[in-house]
């Protein structure tokens, strides 16, 4: 099975990071070649971080939509520290926690919910997409946000501690408890 960590690990080169960085200043200036580049740049990491969050496809459209109008207009505040991902994330974050506050709602990610995100992933095949559907389904909700953030978005466990508030330890168990649930589901799928 071929998961597609290609664009994820694109984002956590120092070139990309710099990439990333340069729109961002190029944003601050008013620049919307630059935004539409940034969007394509990281709008599925985004997304799918929105949508481990909120577990509903229209909340995290909205996050993702929302989340690049506030960079828009918060870029001439960014300074770089190496981590444009997280900085965007964190605003993505704190998108979805209003959300959450605002509807008062939880539900399970149906497979609809992740079929643009995994669209975006093209050199799976349609049977890799559905087995990974079905994955993140067995997963618990930061479960899924972890490896989300680990395996999609390219970030390190100490990172992603930072950006959920969860100690590190707690981190990592659970992304150790995620990968083994999924080897023993995908080990009975073979």
């Amino acid at each position: 099975m071929i998961i597609c960590l290609t664009s994820a690990n694109d984002i956590r080169t120092d070139k990309n990071f710099a990439q990333l960085d340069s729109y961002l200043l190029k944003i601050a200036a008013r620049d919307s070649q630059a935004l539409a580049d940034l969007y394509d740049s990281t709008s599925a990491s985004v997304y799918a971080f929105a949508l481990s969050i909120l577990k509903n496809s229209q909340d995290a459209e909205d996050v993702l939509h929302d989340c690049y109008l506030q960079i828009y207009s918060a870029a001439s505040g960014y300074h770089s520290c190496g981590k444009p991902m997280a900085w965007i994330l964190t605003i993505a974050r704190n998108l979805c926690l209003l959300k959450l506050r605002e509807r008062r709602k939880m539900s399970d990610i149906s497979q609809e919910d992740w079929e643009p995100y995994l669209e975006a992933c093209e050199h799976m095949s349609s049977e890799d997409k559905l087995v990974l559907t079905e994955c993140m389904n067995r997963l618990s909700d930061t479960e899924r946000q972890i490896v989300i953030l680990h395996v999609v978005a390219g970030f390190r466990h100490r990172e992603i501690a930072g950006i959920l508030d969860t100690p590190l330890p707690t981190v990592l168990s659970k992304y150790s408890r995620a990968i083994k649930k999924l080897k023993k589901y995908i080990g009975k799928e073979n």
